[in-house]
């Protein structure tokens, strides 16, 4: 007899974007486990980035709490809902404001209507389990108030860390205060603590002075590839490819002016070079390409659909990995990462040397140069593209440890830790 975990998570197909796939594969691999899936998500036009494609696994039930964060709220009228494409510089003084009067988040309002659907869900019986995932991280708070007043055993998945603490700078003392004292509630009522990277499992609640009851690391993985079809090598192109996020990160910016540099040093490779930029980006850099002369060779693919985006990293010569700056952003190991080594093309990471991510990428055999360093990116840059011209396509390089992070492996060890949860299997 299976029973079920009720799983309160923002970012639910058909929105797109880092933050879906992790709880999609709970959702989808959980059931063959023992456990059956109830999820309160968002509404189905309640983020800038959707994907169709991404299907609702059968059998999992799923509420929508429509209405969007406060500030998507603002910017959907200016953007069109589901287009990936945003301007930056309207986003982030925005953004700014949240940090201001919206804690934890601006999600707080949703998370709210979403505690009292879920609690309507409870309150009908038969969940065993609830399990948060953050960000946001609104809903860690609706919650720990959901297994108080229902006296469930909770798990809180966080796929970063506390984002109003450690990834953007407080604006006051008394804010951090707020979002430390937010952070403790959390890691000292849930009964089980689950991190995505292990540099965040061992810094956990050291900002927030908290200790968690459990706490354990559940990295982030890939769908295998081999399930994923065929794709065509171009083999006059030598292809660059970046798949996730492209707003506000400063790295792309860094990207752009390397190859500004690489096509004034070996004014041929314009002929070959092919930069594909694929998921949500701000269009600031897409103006900024055109005013460098790049709009011949860089593209900006806009969303994918999940499959079309390793269809891409598969394809590449080399694929370039970055993360927004930032100390707190050390403990942030991308989900795409794992898609990366999947794929088993080349790496180009612009990381600090001290990173989780980087290491991951070095075992892989691949390059690593300082996030902001144009001029050192179109040093690798060039020297990867001298030994394309001259030798062809590069081997593939896979890890063998690699299969560890296989989402349905990955699914199969939570399954172990909601069972210990609820006293074995049934």
């Amino acid at each position: 007899m299976s029973r079920r975990v009720l799983i309160l998570a923002y970012f639910y197909p058909p929105l797109a974007g880092g933050g879906v796939h992790r709880v999609l594969s709970f959702t989808r691999y959980l059931p063959a486990e023992g456990w059956d899936c109830t999820v309160v998500c968002a509404g189905e036009d309640d983020y800038w980035v959707r994907d169709d494609s991404l299907v609702t696994p059968e059998g999992t039930e799923v509420l929508r709490v429509s209405g969007g964060s406060a500030l998507s709220a603002l910017l959907k009228a200016k953007r069109g809902g589901g287009s990936g494409r945003r301007s930056g510089k309207s986003f982030a003084p925005l953004r700014g404001l949240g940090d201001w009067f919206l804690l934890p988040d601006s999600y707080m309002g949703w998370a709210k209507r979403a505690e009292a659907v879920a609690a309507e869900r409870l309150a009908a019986g038969g969940i065993d389990v609830l399990l948060t995932s953050s960000p946001p991280d609104s809903t860690h708070l609706a919650g720990r108030s959901l297994a108080e007043r229902f006296g469930l055993p909770w798990v809180a998945d966080f796929r970063d860390p506390w984002i109003g603490l450690h990834f953007r700078t407080p604006p006051t003392a008394w804010h951090r205060a707020r979002q430390a004292a937010f952070e403790r509630r959390v890691l000292e009522r849930a009964d089980l603590t689950l991190t995505a990277s292990r540099t965040h499992l061992e810094t956990l609640g050291r900002s927030s002075g908290a200790r968690a009851r459990r706490a354990a690391h559940l990295p982030n993985g890939y769908e295998p590839f081999a399930a994923q079809a065929p794709v065509e090598i171009d083999p006059a192109h030598f292809h660059l490819a970046f798949t996730g996020t492209l707003s506000l990160m400063e790295d792309a910016g860094t990207l752009l002016e390397a190859i500004g540099t690489l096509l004034e040093r070996l004014p041929a490779a314009r002929a070959a070079l092919r930069v594909d930029l694929a998921g949500p980006y701000d269009t600031d850099y897409e103006a900024r390409a055109a005013a460098l002369g790049l709009a011949d060779v860089v593209e900006f693919h806009g969303p994918l659909a999940h499959a079309q985006s390793r269809a891409l990293q598969r394809r590449a010569d080399a694929l370039l990995l970055w993360k927004p700056w930032g100390a707190g952003y050390a403990t942030m190991v991308p989900g795409k990462l794992y898609e990366y080594l999947d794929s088993a093309r080349p790496i180009i990471a612009l990381l600090p040397s001290a990173d989780e991510a980087a290491a991951l990428v070095s075992e892989a055999g691949g390059v690593r140069t300082e996030p902001g360093d144009a001029a050192g990116l179109a040093r690798v840059l060039e020297t990867m593209y001298t030994t394309w011209k001259q030798q062809g396509r590069a081997q593939d390089v896979r890890l063998a440890r690699l299969d560890g992070h296989a989402r349905p492996r990955l699914a199969g060890e939570l399954a172990r830790m909601l069972d210990s949860l609820t006293g074995g299997n049934p």
